[in-house]
């Protein structure tokens, strides 16, 4: 893992965007497309605000959601949504967006037909991810009921997890895969978060989730 503080959370914003278009063109330079996973919530919205209009061939970039609520794309807690209105405009709108919902009442009944778009496209290129207090990060939490699965080395592509005081399902990545990314990075912000990073690395994964994914991890963090 590598720390790299800023002094405040605009150069955080600034330099990440920069780091994360340089790491794409880098992946175009040799392949026809690049895979980038993103987080959902309210960190990354500096970050995808700076990289939108970043010049790089957004035609040949795929993007998807490192994990998603199950709920349409217009309802206020999607991360579809915020991905639609602050990362997939300017230039950025040319990329391909991989959806990690589908109209269905629970994920396992297209949990398939959601992973049949993503295999063709992995390994990730280029991961962005977040971590919340409690150390999980996508929709790894401690205590969901399928965390151990998610987990596991022999995981699926995605799993549904639903956790104590989450409001809805979610669909989310599982942990080799995000693992598997030939370019991470995890950004964070805030005092409270710096402590749960730390906590993590003393902690097993079932305990804090985040730690499934810090090996060569390239963490960004500012006050």
């Amino acid at each position: 893992m590598i720390f790299q503080d800023y002094a405040d959370q605009e150069m955080l914003a600034i330099d990440v965007a920069n780091r994360l278009a340089g790491d794409l063109t880098a992946t175009l330079e040799h392949e026809e497309r690049a895979l980038f996973v993103v987080p959902g919530g309210t960190t990354p919205g500096p970050i995808f605000d700076a990289l939108c209009d970043v010049r790089l061939d957004w035609s040949r970039v795929d993007v998807m959601l490192s994990d998603e609520r199950w709920v349409p794309e217009v309802h206020v807690r999607s991360n579809t949504r915020l991905i639609r209105e602050r990362l997939l405009v300017g230039r950025a709108a040319e990329a391909r967006f991989l959806p990690l919902y589908a109209k269905a009442d629970t994920p396992e009944e297209v949990l398939a037909e959601l992973e049949a778009n993503i295999v063709p496209r992995l390994p990730i290129s280029v991961l962005l991810l977040g971590m919340g207090d409690d150390m999980h990060t996508a929709s790894l939490f401690p205590g969901a009921d399928n965390l151990e699965a998610a987990l596991a080395h022999d995981a699926p592509v995605l799993v549904a997890m639903r956790a104590p005081g989450l409001p809805e399902p979610r669909v989310s990545l599982s942990a080799r895969v995000l693992d598997g990314a030939l370019s991470k990075h995890l950004v964070i912000t805030g005092n409270a978060k710096r402590t749960a990073l730390d906590r993590a690395q003393s902690s097993t994964a079932l305990q804090a989730p985040v730690r499934a994914v810090l090996e060569d991890m390239v963490v960004h963090w500012a006050a």
